[in-house]
């Protein structure tokens, strides 16, 4: 599975192993939204417009916020494609999370705890791993609040976010984030690299390929350059998690199961 990049994809030999376990990790709460960005990125390209499960501990509710559909949307996931399990503790969200890896139908399974449950480890990921490569399902772990033990991922991933590049008119940019490989069992050593998320392409690109942007800095000259560079920083609508707001936002399509 390529993510569209040149720069990412020629080192990891064309891309990451589609039927494994990846690993996602937030360096901090702040950059928890970057982090599950990115994993869903991975689960876009895996899913390949089949269902994506997303398994979540009930508390990221509480401590991160519900899932946003109309963010999702953004991202180029279309809500209706998602199968929402919400679980109680760990050992369901790990069991879930199982039985979700070796569905075959399945485009792609999500799997969110919270904080360092002492039942995931090297076993508890071994298990998932070997159930994604039985049924072919790319299978993405995203963890938040937690160390980064001994796992069997074939992949693991440090993400931070990075601020966004103004488009003309400054409009929002691309989501931007700073990538960091800490571990690939195929044998690459730890790099880093900088890229943004094009939704409308469904793909990775390096920043450095796209730092230019000539119609905008023809007109906006050096004051454009240094605009281009600097994050956006606006308010925004929040929409209630509950209620009939929240129902239309979550379109027809996005239903709880679980």
């Amino acid at each position: 599975m390529s993510f569209g990049a040149p720069a990412l994809d020629e080192p990891l030999g064309g891309g990451i192993a589609r039927a494994a376990l990846h690993e996602v990790y937030a360096p901090g709460t702040a950059d928890l939204a970057a982090a599950t960005g990115f994993a869903v990125g991975l689960t876009i390209r895996a899913a390949q417009m089949r269902p994506v499960l997303w398994v979540r501990q009930d508390v990221l509710d509480a401590e991160t916020g519900r899932l946003h559909p109309p963010g999702l949307a953004e991202l180029g996931l279309d809500p209706a494609r998602i199968l929402l399990v919400r679980a109680r503790d760990a050992q369901d969200v790990l069991r879930a999370g199982a039985e979700a890896a070796r569905c075959s139908a399945l485009g792609a399974v999500l799997i969110e705890p919270w904080g360092e449950p002492r039942l995931f480890d090297l076993t508890a990921s071994r298990r998932l791993a070997l159930a994604a490569e039985g049924a072919g399902v790319t299978t993405v772990l995203l963890r938040a609040s937690a160390r980064q033990d001994a796992s069997a991922a074939r992949t693991r991933w440090l993400v931070r976010a990075l601020p966004s590049r103004a488009l003309e008119a400054n409009a929002p940019g691309d989501p931007a984030f700073s990538l960091r490989l800490l571990r690939d069992r195929g044998g690459l050593g730890e790099r880093e690299w900088r890229v943004e998320w094009n939704r409308d392409r469904q793909s990775f690109h390096e920043r450095a390929a796209f730092q230019e942007r000539p119609a905008f800095h023809e007109r906006a000259g050096s004051q454009g350059r240094a605009q281009d560079a600097a994050p956006l920083s606006r308010p925004l609508v929040p929409l209630p998690a509950d209620g009939p707001a929240a129902e239309g936002a979550r379109g027809p399509g996005f239903r709880r199961a679980g």
